[in-house]
């Protein structure tokens, strides 16, 4: 072959590759209009329309940070645009924040045809690129792209023989030995020719070449750090037959202050600067304390690393954004903030969208983002359930806040707090998160199905499933919604585990008041006060709020701290349970009641801060678990006696009742 044809073979490949040499997916419509992209400007006329490669993509990469690109997506059809861009693109577009639930599987594919179609091309380089898909990607993400190539058994061919890959990975608590390839099929062999067939092609001097060109192409668009690993890599190749782990540990360690998923869309400025901020405070910490901690800023910051403004300006709001999450969680808890981020896409969408205030009560919550919203709903007044329509599923008084009772302090925020933890807890059977079919399955007010006819559930149950489709459609749902055969009976517990919440209290307030000696549940208190729903704090459970607190009033004895207990209610049907399974659960709620609610914990209600005569932290006397009695008492009495003498080994502190 002459060197002009060789030439005219490698411009010819270069020309695919740039225009979507991995495989693009059939063009599909998008919608249509003018789009609101990062910086309140508008994208270019209608995009997306039918664009592709760099047309499609370039609007996203415009966006500042993870907040700007999870606002964006709101305008876009997500899967539709992901579907479009080639493995590459897509991966690039991942590396910009947490992409929509809907488009997540459609991304991971991507990724994972990448990491694929790497390993087969680029030799020791495909492990540079494969680190830059993993610090790009939340947790979940990385499990499911791991599931993809184990399934389509090439997991080990692939990131199985990257040592740096491997111990990227189990630093994330992910090893490679729990993802089993499937067994062997008649089809494998015709790929496996395949595989051999572009081994070949890949020897010549014509498929390095081509190789070549790609790789250069590919570097020009990674961070500096990518670049330089990339470039050990080829001078490695050059000087000697490269062999895995034989880079210099320097260059890899440096990709540690890589990308923290949702860095990438920053100008390198600003990159460099608020790297500097990282690694100048934290430069005696381990290497992997840094990228979590500018994760967490990067997040938080919101509005401060938008694009706009000088580098100076911005990287000092960083400052002042990491300034702010110190004084409230401290260094450790910056670096547990930036691991929750990257644990789920659903936990970098609240803190890029609620910033600093997000960020500290997810941390609070130990990155559990359904009980982190229900208490930020509770803690700040926010209507956690509150739709156009008014009242928590509709129209005033509908739903769940016909349960509201201020006399109690099942005031609205609370009702609605507690609705948002049980909903997303709940077991019952879900319909899908995918809008489309949402859309399909819309039930009708006048239209009841089977057993729904005269239920006056079935209203709210409608305003409920067009709630959680409002959140499907704008990426903020973390589940489904319950089907109706779900959703009316773990409504009517709910409406049962409040009357008996509102009930206990009642009867604390009226024991409060008798005598000591002729109280039932506050007779080691002199002036006993009732507290209902105070929010409490403790290093590993975070922020919880106790059904009831009781702190006694009268001034204790110099230099000893109040007494102070907790309760925590439940309602539960235990009368058909075996032993075991009685155990279990009411060891679990015991301990889970010790957990959130004993030992020690600092009271956050301001009004009880005189009572405790300023100490941060108070020392729970005793926590009382309270379970409904009557019918959903074990009826076992002896069984019931076992169980409840093994709690009190297993919770010290924690008292077991039946009412």
């Amino acid at each position: 072959m002459s060197a002009e044809a060789m030439r005219r073979g490698v411009a010819l490949l270069v020309a695919v590759w740039a225009t979507g040499c991995l495989t693009l997916e059939p063009a599909v419509g998008l919608e249509e209009g003018r789009v609101t992209v990062c910086g309140g400007r508008s994208a270019p006329e209608g995009w997306p329309g039918e664009a592709e490669g760099e047309e499609l993509l370039g609007p996203f990469l415009e966006c500042g940070g993870p907040g700007d690109f999870v606002e964006m997506q709101g305008g876009v059809d997500m899967p539709r645009v992901v579907g479009r861009l080639d493995e590459w693109r897509a991966v690039r577009l991942g590396a910009l924040g947490p992409v929509r639930e809907d488009a997540a599987g459609v991304l991971n594919g991507k990724r994972a045809g990448f990491l694929r179609q790497a390993s087969e091309r680029y030799g020791a380089a495909a492990e540079v690129l494969a680190l830059y898909v993993l610090h790009t990607a939340t947790d979940e993400d990385v499990k499911e792209v791991l599931r993809r190539l184990a399934r389509e058994k090439v997991l080990g061919e692939t990131v199985g023989h990257m040592p740096w890959v491997r111990e990227e990975l189990e630093g994330r608590g992910m090893r490679l030995g729990e993802y089993r390839e499937r067994e062997e099929r008649a089809g494998d062999v015709a790929r496996g020719m395949g595989r051999v067939a572009r081994d070949a092609w890949a020897s010549t001097q014509m498929g390095d070449g081509a190789r070549y060109v790609e790789l250069t192409w590919l570097r020009g668009q990674l961070p500096p750090e990518y670049q330089r690993a990339m470039d050990e890599v080829e001078r490695g190749q050059m000087e000697r037959h490269f062999e895995p782990g034989s880079v210099a540990r320097g260059s890899f360690d440096a990709l540690t202050f890589g990308v923290p998923l949702g860095f990438h869309g920053l100008v390198e400025g600003t990159a460099e600067g608020a790297k500097s901020l990282a690694r100048g405070e934290y430069e005696r910490a381990t290497r992997e304390l840094a990228p979590a901690v500018l994760m967490a800023v990067m997040y938080a910051g919101g509005k401060a690393v938008r694009a706009g403004g000088s580098v100076g300006e911005r990287v000092k709001a960083l400052q002042e954004v990491r300034r702010r999450l110190e004084e409230k969680m401290g260094v450790e808890g910056l670096r547990e903030l930036g691991r929750e981020i990257q644990g789920s896409r659903e936990a970098g969408r609240m803190v890029a969208v609620g910033g600093v205030e997000a960020a500290v009560v997810l941390h609070e919550a130990r990155g559990e983002v359904g009980r982190a919203r229900a208490w930020r709903a509770q803690a700040h007044g926010e209507k956690a359930g509150k739709t156009p329509g008014g009242g928590v599923e509709g129209r005033p008084g509908v739903g769940v806040a016909g349960l509201v009772d201020e006399g109690v302090g099942l005031t609205a925020e609370v009702v609605e707090a507690k609705w948002a933890l049980v909903e997303v807890e709940v077991e019952g059977a879900r319909l899908t998160r995918d809008a489309g079919v949402l859309e399909k399955r819309r039930p009708v007010l006048d239209e009841p199905p089977r057993g729904a006819q005269g239920n006056p559930r079935w209203e709210e149950y409608v305003a409920y499933y067009e709630k959680r489709l409002g959140e499907v459609k704008e990426g903020r749902a973390e589940k489904g919604p319950l089907k109706w055969e779900a959703y009316e009976p773990m409504r009517g517990w709910f409406a049962r585990g409040l009357a008996f919440e509102r009930a206990m209290v009642e009867r604390l307030r009226a024991d409060a008041v008798l005598p000591r000696a002729e109280r039932k549940y506050l007779g080691d208190f002199e002036r006993p006060r009732v507290e209902t729903y105070v929010g409490v704090w403790k290093p590993k459970a975070g922020l919880r709020f106790a059904d009831v607190l009781v702190i006694e009033e009268q001034a204790p004895t110099a230099g000893l701290p109040p007494r102070v207990e907790t309760f925590s209610f439940k309602s539960r049907n235990l009368a058909g349970l075996k032993r075991s399974a009685l155990r279990t659960q009411m060891v679990a709620d015991a301990s889970e009641a010790l957990a959130y609610y004993g030992e020690e914990l600092v009271i956050r209600r301001p009004s009880l801060k005189s009572l405790v005569e300023g100490r941060r932290e108070v020392s729970i006397e005793r926590v009382r678990l309270i379970y409904e009695g009557g019918v959903l008492k074990p009826l076992d009495g002896r069984m019931l006696k076992a169980v409840v003498d093994e709690i009190k080994a297993t919770a010290p502190g924690v008292g077991v009742l039946f009412q």
